[in-house]
């Protein structure tokens, strides 16, 4: 029986396949496409974390999206550090997340 998948994924999941009996058939991306299918893997990640029934899976759904920002970094050109450095400027200009502030709206004095 054949599944047909056409998502990225992790540079073992096929040698993971081919140790459960399968055959996986895959491919190397272009950089156009790559850069695609990671948007995707991330929207999907993005589900994953949504749809985790407790919090052991949302930290190992957290770890999966971090691994895509990996990627996506190294990617285009930057380090984890350099991502990280980035965050934290901006953190030091805008602050965090950590109030959970909610802007509802703005009005005009």
């Amino acid at each position: 029986m054949e599944k047909v998948y056409n998502k990225l994924v992790r540079d073992h999941i096929p040698e993971i396949i081919k140790n459960d009996g399968e055959v996986p058939i895959t491919r190397v991306l272009n950089d156009e496409e790559y850069w695609e299918y990671l948007l995707q893997k991330d929207s999907e990640e993005l589900e994953e974390v949504r749809n985790a029934e407790n919090l052991d899976e949302r930290k190992k759904e957290l770890a999966d999206k971090l691994e895509l920002i990996i990627a996506m970094a190294k990617f285009s050109g930057f380090s984890l550090e350099e991502i990280i450095d980035e965050a934290n400027q901006k953190r030091n200009k805008n602050g965090g997340f950590e109030k959970r502030l909610l802007l509802e709206k703005t009005m005009r004095k």
